[in-house]
């Protein structure tokens, strides 16, 4: 489940950088990280399947909404990631220009 989550965040991730690749707000980033958590989750998959076999692919209902607790956490964290990653390099200048009226 954490493979599927992972895996959709990173293709709608993706189409939303290809679509808006003129755009500064680093969704290359996003997708980056998607990407990578992607695949750490399809390497554990592998090796979860070498270990246990077939048993992989029919996980207990509990077992299946904690992979989604962990898949939408780690979709969760990796947004908060790219988030902070646009309000320091503050690529429209809107934080500049809010504290410049301040002053």
């Amino acid at each position: 489940m954490t493979l599927l989550i992972t895996a959709f965040a990173a293709i709608i991730s993706t189409i939303l950088w290809y679509n808006h690749s003129e755009s500064n707000m680093k969704l290359g980033v996003l997708s980056l990280m998607f990407w990578g958590a992607t695949l750490m989750w399809l390497v554990d998959a592998v090796v979860e399947y070498s270990k246990i076999g077939a048993e992989y692919f029919t996980p207990q209902a509990a077992d299946m909404l904690n992979d989604a607790y962990l898949g939408f956490s780690v979709v969760a964290l990796g947004l908060i990631i790219w988030l902070i990653i646009v309000l320091v390099k503050d690529p429209k200048n809107t934080i500049r220009k809010v504290l410049a009226k301040k002053n």
